[in-house]
């Protein structure tokens, strides 16, 4: 259903490029008045890889900046906690400016009062990647059969748009899936043109890809396509999204799936949420479930995740649909940003498991 063509073996079941960076979360207590912090690794991208590591069991990579100073040193050791095999370009910190790896910060709210996020990206060192700063040919000679990035790393700088282009076309030479998150973060592109230089990246990552995530708003706007409103009845209904999937596919062909997480937020704590896909003219949905969210962030990577794991592993549509929500749902309920779920809660919750005691 579909139509992508997976190589059923490969090395590295899946490679992403894109930056890391170390969350600082002070859980309920607003930022300003945080006396103390979690400390957790991430990355939009990266968060794709360490979940197919430590929950779907599979070989994964990420290619991205490190820099030699005790933060990355952390970092690091939590990439290798995570079953994730680094390609780097290292970079010396001058022991006062940098470069660095980012930080971000973000509470958890409560309640009515929603999570807060904001970010320190000065002089980051996964900004100054670009084209020529990795071995593409090397990487896929080992045989790769999923490549994952996202619209983080783009908005980052221009190089990191180019490198994306770089790393997609290598990929789709070597014979791997291509994925694509559009994942528009508005205070990013900001600082880079807004959203009408996102459309222009985006646009020509997508037509690189046979994979994109996104939900309806964000296929229209960032891709520039825009065509009939399609008035869904509550913010689970999946018509405007598969209305928007429709057009992108006439847009760009090559894409093979769209896919997305559809979520209403009753509050902070407590949403609904479901997911959908569109492949070949044709919609999956997944039922829609009510989830208690103890900490939202990396969820809609978690989803991504699943989808991916149920496609690489033979998965129909659908199957991959409910996968990707059940993992979702469950790293929700986790502190951090990547997965402490494993393999057989996802797949139980997918077949429609409850929260009822094991014993």
């Amino acid at each position: 259903m579909s139509g992508l063509d997976i190589r059923p073996e490969g090395a590295l079941d899946l490679v992403a490029l894109g930056a890391l960076v170390h969350r600082l979360d002070p859980g309920v207590v607003p930022f300003r008045k945080a006396a103390e912090c979690a400390i957790h690794v991430s990355g939009g991208e990266f968060n794709v890889a360490a979940n197919l590591a430590a929950c779907f069991r599979l070989r994964t990579a990420i290619a991205t900046a490190m820099v030699d100073y005790p933060v990355g040193e952390l970092v690091a050791e939590r990439v290798r906690a995570l079953g994730v095999t680094a390609f780097y370009r290292r970079f010396e910190h001058d022991g006062v400016r940098g470069p660095n790896l980012a930080t971000v910060y973000s509470d958890r709210g409560y309640g009515v009062r929603p999570p807060i996020v904001f970010y320190n990206r000065a002089n980051e060192a996964a900004a100054e990647l670009g084209p020529g700063d990795f071995d593409w040919s090397g990487i896929f000679a080992r045989g790769v059969r999923w490549f994952h990035t996202g619209g983080i790393f783009a908005a980052l700088s221009p190089k990191t748009t180019e490198l994306i282009v770089e790393a997609m076309t290598s990929a789709k030479a070597a014979g791997a899936v291509t994925s694509f998150d559009l994942n528009y973060r508005e205070k990013l592109w900001h600082v880079r043109g807004g959203a009408a230089e996102a459309a222009r990246a985006f646009a020509r990552i997508a037509e690189l890809s046979d994979v994109v995530l996104g939900y309806e708003t964000a296929l229209d706007r960032e891709l520039g396509i825009h065509g009939p409103v399609v008035y869904a009845r509550s913010t689970l209904d999946p018509s405007a999204f598969f209305g928007a999937a429709e057009r992108m596919q006439q847009r760009f062909p090559n894409v093979k799936v769209f896919a997305t997480t559809l979520r209403e937020v009753l509050s902070t704590n407590r949403h609904e949420l479901c997911a959908a896909a569109w492949s070949n003219g044709k919609g999956a949905l997944a039922p829609s479930m009510d989830i208690d969210v103890l900490d939202r962030v990396g969820s809609g990577d978690a989803f991504a995740s699943g989808l991916c794991f149920g496609l690489l592993s033979g998965s129909n549509l659908d199957e991959a649909v409910r996968l990707g929500l059940a993992h979702g749902a469950l790293v929700a309920t986790y502190p951090g940003d990547t997965t402490m779920a494993t393999l057989e809660e996802v797949r139980a919750l997918a077949a429609g498991g409850s929260a009822r005691i094991q014993r």
